[in-house]
């Protein structure tokens, strides 16, 4: 079993979405999973369920991005870790629901690396922490591999997020690492959540620590 985890820095969001289609119209059966870890300029995306309703407030100037994967609307922004996990769930004959559980484990296990206790819905996909969302989780299923992902709330700007319904949920709050511990660097942190989930993911056991990639071009 091999993957790669790629360090992307601050990414357009439609330039990673086309990215990641791109990654996975093109892989193949031999094609090593990818981890992609990186941060977008602020932007809300509504899934294909997305509800334009579930957008409160109106009044600003964020970009709204109907985008491919599942759910409904969330915000990305500066501070925030979104890893892209590019998946071939038939080779290790995985279902999407399985896949959403050990994605959550894996962010679970990384937040107890660090004293904190978090939960998953199986409801309501993402982690919780004391009822209020620190990590949404949607995907995109195409030629049996995943694309789109995680979106980590760790040192950012939450008040966009009260622009919207959460993931469609009136009055659901949201919560980030930074209110817990000390964020001394962000990349090595998305990296850390990262091979924590890919741990979760591939059932390895104990985190493995991967090299970097250069930036999406």
């Amino acid at each position: 079993m091999t993957y790669i985890v790629k360090p992307l820095g601050m990414v357009d969001y439609q330039n990673s979405w086309d990215k990641m289609k791109e990654f996975t119209e093109t892989r193949n059966a031999d094609t090593p999973d990818e981890f992609w870890v990186l941060e977008h300029k602020p932007v809300f995306t509504l899934g294909l369920a997305g509800k334009p309703e579930h957008v409160l407030f109106k009044d600003h100037d964020i970009p709204i991005v109907r985008t491919d994967r599942g759910g409904q609307v969330t915000y990305h922004g500066p501070g925030q870790i979104v890893i892209y996990t590019l998946i071939d769930l038939k080779r290790y004959s995985l279902s999407i629901r399985e896949l959403v559980e050990r994605l959550e484990n894996g962010i679970i296990d990384f937040l107890a690396s660090h004293g904190i206790t978090a939960n998953g819905d199986r409801c309501a996909p993402g982690v919780y922490i004391e009822g209020k969302k620190i990590a949404s989780i949607g995907l995109k299923v195409r030629k049996n591999c995943t694309y789109h992902g995680i979106s980590f709330n760790a040192n950012m700007d939450t008040t966009p997020f009260n622009y919207i319904n959460v993931c469609g949920y009136s009055g659901l709050k949201v919560v980030q690492l930074k209110d817990f511990i000390t964020i001394d660097n962000l990349e090595n942190t998305g990296l850390s959540l990262a091979n924590h989930i890919a741990t979760a993911v591939y059932n390895l056991g104990q985190v493995q620590e991967h090299g970097s990639q250069p930036p999406l071009g």
